[in-house]
């Protein structure tokens, strides 16, 4: 059961009968409403706020703690020369841990987290929510209606008004923030590859350990913490000690090195040397990308906690110990660490020191785990398997198919890399990319939603390029060097998100284009013009409005359809979550001969879409629901005001609730009680709601939700389209990407039925060819 149908790129979507189906076809803000009751997160308390910060030593700063292993042989891959260099590289770094870590990310960036949620990703849905620059147009004005979707409104002549309409205005400008967000997740990812890599030395070990170690996120993070926060801590714990013992027997005059005076004189005594050589000092903030990409995973009071109670001061101790070392031993530089570690106590620490470095890598895996599950929401990456690791943090997950990905491209790295210092060029690389891309989102972030004044945008602006445009240019003289590996990583990341996100735009701009005019289908009357057969017909689509294409040639095939047919559109919005007693939107199409209905149902990147019994469940309860609210509106007396408020879900209340001017009273017990979502209808100008409860027990909605239900026990079928993408033009990237690549991804990825859960005997698909 397979159609051809042709779209042009800049055809127009209004139809012949577009004014007509307009009249018919008006979105849900009467059956959507807005909830009365405000989501509230769970609130942590203080115990379980430090067990938080406790368990992130061992997910998030593992990577940055382990530096001091590598950091200084980097810096100086051809030795010391002078002893007063060591002073000016300690200088850098302890302002680069203070300026990027500290400063930039733990105080700044972490505060624009989207509830809690961190990464590239975050950033660019709270963009989306404040001005229209998504490029898949499936949000209406009712979902911005959600008590998750927060937003600001902006003075007509404000800056970020200015700012807001100019984004808007050309599609190339959207496209343009979207690809800078995907570089920036493409090298996160890039850079969890070539963590593991430069925390090991031996080969076949180091292979045995990532085995090991990626065999374990199976687990969740949780547990992963638990398992790992021990080893961090003692390693913390350790060089922080060894540091401050280093300081006391070698030289206490290092910590002249707080003076910034001392970097002006490391660049004038070494010139471009010196310049080249924050390559090196860059990777002692290595680590500090995945600490904001990783704040699902935790909160970001915990991740603030554990930063600068534990994490900074201990580094500044170990860089400066090992700066006291190097004063006095030049020629130790390769492997200043391991020399300066007290005899007495060099075997414990080596063998916690290899433990460390093993989980170092868990930072970069989990923040990967998270983008991709934030890529996916936005249609950005091919559907892979989510699983939710934890009950009670829904942030924590693990994606396993991008997990064993993951573990075959370090292992090749790993292999593939024979010197320590190729190896921290190119990390260097994949970090400094994304902090730059990090700030470049973060200045429309400081205009379009924290509303800052342009001057204070331009100063953290200002700042930030600074030390990173300085940094960026010192890798760039070692792209040569190992530096072209993260690129390649990230190009290739990049090309499969970018062309799975432009089939779907194009699938999505197919649906919009080929839906069927409501009027059409109402012209067919009740029976559709088929014989009707017992049963429901859940038709998904990606429209929340129109009928898709799918059922006009499902029903152009084949002589019969379901007695009822609901056409469900599961959409993802910018937002970290909606709350279940908002996910459903119901509307009738129709009258109430034809049994046809509409529902959505929304979802946040951060939710997970249930097993198909509870989503069933949860729709047809919404729909029963609906029939009798409507029921009730109908019951109404005219000179009766009304109007669908919103739902609102009491789990330890029974039946449904009316609200009149504020004044909740149960309603009458003739309302199911296993209903697991509840609107309520809020009268204009009445101060009583019986007439319509009265009303509504003498019509006839009890009928049609007997109805439904004989009709659900006869059988549910899903039904799903399946869309072929072809190019009909002969330019050859543009063949390459969707003949090829694109359906090499379909073909490979889940299929909806997978998503969706869907029984295979429950499960019918209809074919499509269309070309773009």
């Amino acid at each position: 059961m397979t159609s051809r149908v042709e779209i042009d790129e800049d055809s127009e979507t209004k139809g012949s009968m577009w004014v007509l189906d307009q009249k018919l076809d008006q979105p849900m803000d009467e059956e959507a409403g807005r909830l009365s009751n405000m989501y509230k997160e769970k609130k942590f308390s203080v115990l379980l706020l430090l067990r938080l910060a406790y368990q992130s030593l061992g997910v998030v700063y593992g990577d940055l703690g382990t530096s001091p292993l590598y950091v200084f042989y980097n810096t100086f891959p051809h030795g010391i020369s002078d002893p007063e260099d060591v002073i000016g590289a300690l200088s850098l770094i302890i302002y680069s841990l203070t300026l990027i870590p500290l400063i930039k990310y733990v105080f700044i960036v972490c505060k624009a987290n989207d509830n809690g949620q961190g990464g590239t990703f975050a950033l660019y849905s709270l963009l989306c929510r404040h001005a229209k620059v998504k490029t898949i147009p499936n949000q209406h004005r009712t979902d911005e209606e959600l008590t998750t979707y927060s937003r600001s409104k902006f003075h007509e002549h404000s800056f970020a008004a200015k700012t807001k309409g100019w984004l808007e205005k050309r599609s190339s400008r959207k496209n343009a923030l979207l690809i800078l967000v995907l570089v920036g997740t493409s090298m996160v990812v890039g850079d969890g590859i070539l963590t593991p890599a430069i925390s090991d030395v031996v080969v076949l070990v180091a292979v045995v350990i990532l085995v090991g170690l990626f065999s374990l996120q199976r687990y969740g993070t949780d547990r992963v913490g638990w398992l790992f926060a021990p080893v961090v801590l003692l390693w913390f714990l350790l060089i922080g000690g060894i540091g401050m013992f280093n300081i006391w027997k070698y030289d206490k005059t290092i910590l002249r090195a707080f003076s910034p005076v001392y970097i002006f004189h490391y660049f004038r005594r070494r010139g471009m040397d010196g310049w080249t050589s924050l390559g090196g000092v860059l990777l002692s903030i290595t680590g500090t990308e995945a600490l904001f990409a990783d704040l699902a995973h935790f909160r970001v009071a915990a991740i603030q906690i554990a930063f600068t109670v534990v994490v900074f001061p201990c580094l500044l101790l170990a860089y400066s110990g090992q700066a006291a070392y190097l004063m006095n031993n030049t020629e130790h530089v390769a492997d200043v660490f391991y020399h300066s570690i007290p005899d007495s106590i060099y075997w414990p620490v080596f063998v916690v020191a290899t433990a460390a470095a093993v989980v170092a890598s868990q930072a970069t895996i989990s923040a990967t785990f998270s983008i991709i599950k934030q890529a996916l929401a936005h249609g950005c990456f091919p559907r892979v398997k989510v699983v939710h690791t934890s009950k009670n943090f829904l942030g924590q997950i693990y994606v396993p198919d991008i997990n064993w990905i993951l573990m075959v491209l370090c292992i090749a790295v790993t292999a593939g890399f024979k010197n320590q210092s190729q190896i921290g060029n190119a990390y260097g690389t994949a970090v400094v990319v994304v902090m730059l891309v990090t700030t470049l989102l973060m200045i429309l972030i400081m205009i379009l939603v924290w509303r800052c004044h342009w001057i204070i945008a331009l100063i953290f602006t200002g700042l930030s390029l600074v030390v990173e445009c300085g940094y960026f240019s010192a890798v760039l003289f070692k792209v040569d060097q190992g530096g072209w590996v993260p690129l390649v990583i990230a190009a290739a990341f990049l090309i499969i998100m970018y062309v799975w996100h432009y089939g779907t735009v194009k699938r999505y701009e197919f649906e919009l284009h080929s839906k069927v005019s409501m009027a059409w289908v109402l012209g067919l009357g009740p029976s559709l013009g088929l014989v009707r057969v017992p049963g429901i017909g859940l038709v998904y689509t990606e429209l929340a409005s129109g009928v898709p294409h799918i059922f006009s040639h499902f029903i152009t095939n084949l002589p019969a359809i379901h007695s009822v047919v609901v056409f469900v559109c599961v959409k993802y919005l910018p937002v970290y979550t909606v709350p279940e007693e908002e996910r459903f939107l119901v509307k009738r199409i129709g009258t109430k001969d034809f049994h046809m209905f509409r529902c959505v149902a929304r979802y946040g990147y951060k939710d997970l879409h249930k097993k198909d019994d509870d989503f069933e469940k949860k729709l047809f309860d919404s729909i029963f629901l609906f029939v009798r609210l409507e029921s009730m509106m109908e019951g109404c007396s005219d000179s009766d005001e009304y109007s669908l408020y919103g739902q609102q879900t009491e789990r330890s209340r029974d039946g449904l609730l009316i609200a009149s001017h504020g004044n909740a009273a149960p309603a009458s017990s003739n309302v199911g009680t296993t209903l697991s979502s509840v609107d309520s209808i809020v009268p204009v100008g009445s101060n009583t709601v019986r007439s319509c409860e009265q009303a509504s027990s003498n019509h006839t909605d009890s009928d049609e939700i007997e109805f439904l239900i004989r009709c659900r026990d006869a059988g549910v079928v899903h039904i799903l389209g399946n869309t072929v993408i072809r190019t009909r033009e002969s330019k050859f990237f543009k063949r390459i990407a969707v003949d090829y690549v694109y359906a090499f991804l379909r073909k490979i990825c889940r299929e909806n039925s997978v998503i969706f859960n869907v029984p295979h005997e429950s499960l019918l698909n209809v074919g499509q060819i269309f070309y773009v």
